[in-house]
């Protein structure tokens, strides 16, 4: 099956039997908003070699927020060592959906188990750029904060978590550390390189207020997924401009890419793919 044949698995959620703490009224709000969000039809089919999920877990916290697992990757890994990152990566060949590739990623990395009824699928987000990959979000709910993480070291060296309404402010969630103080808990940087026109994109940056322990900052790709899942969740807008003036869309780069890059442009002719949509954009 294509990886964009998605299989949406969505149990009941009983939030009087959850093993959780009581929600917010925000909460409540932001968790029905996610479990109706359907993503745009994708234009492009893309190819199966290039694509991978990363997995938005969500869970409750002590006075009824919405909290996302983060982990802070391996320091032996050849890319991307120490950075903090949402469990994620490749779909494999046995996948049957990009859900299945989140949930099986989370499971090898941070040991979260394949239960929906523990774990069900709030909803699966558009996908995003990578330098070399097409990255899906997949958010989840944990209904059992009873559940311990299994980390696997060779991946992941640490689990921690972030207030998800923090990725709309300005403004940190926790007390600002001395050695932070200089430092803005949000800040953004534009570049302009190869895309459409060659027009601008933003990248942004969130402090986790775990940086005197060697956690680095949420950043890039993860943060920008990590807005997204806010802004559809809390239904306004960051407190920041999110993207530059005429920027192009997370389509058209995509589609972009697919033309013009040869990491993606030859796996869509070896697996045979039309990409007259993707001119189309």
């Amino acid at each position: 099956p294509k990886v964009t044949q998605l299989g949406f698995h969505r149990p009941k959620i009983r939030w009087n039997e959850a093993r959780i703490p009581p929600l917010s009224q925000e909460s409540k709000r932001c968790l029905r908003n996610l479990a109706a969000y359907r993503p745009p039809k994708q234009k492009q089919v893309y190819p199966r070699s290039k694509c991978a999920a990363v997995l938005v877990a969500l869970f409750v916290g002590r006075q009824g927020d919405l909290y996302v697992l983060l982990s802070r990757r391996s320091a032996t890994l050849r890319t991307y060592a120490g950075d903090t990152s949402l469990p994620g990566g490749k779909v494999d060949p046995e996948d049957k959906s990009i859900e299945d590739t989140a949930r099986r990623e989370a499971f090898e990395e941070i040991g979260l188990p394949h239960d929906w009824t523990k774990v069900p699928l709030l909803c699966v987000l558009e996908p995003f750029l990578a330098a070399e990959l097409i990255v899906t979000p997949v958010v989840v709910l944990i209904l059992d904060n009873t559940l311990r993480p299994i980390l696997n070291r060779a991946e992941v060296a640490s689990l921690f978590s972030h207030p998800l309404v923090s990725f709309l402010s300005s403004n940190p969630p926790f007390p600002s550390e001395p050695d932070t103080l200089e430092v803005p808990y949000h800040t953004s940087f534009e570049f302009s390189g190869s895309g459409p026109s060659s027009q601008a994109f933003r990248v942004y940056q969130f402090l986790t207020g775990r940086e005197a322990g060697g956690i680095k900052p949420v950043f890039g790709l993860t943060a920008s997924m990590l807005i997204r899942v806010a802004t559809i969740g809390y239904a306004r807008e960051p407190d920041f401009e999110v993207h530059p003036p005429n920027a192009p869309t997370t389509e058209e780069r995509i589609a972009w890419a697919l033309l013009n890059r040869d990491v993606f442009r030859i796996p869509c002719e070896k697996e045979g793919i039309d990409l007259t949509p993707a001119r189309r954009l």
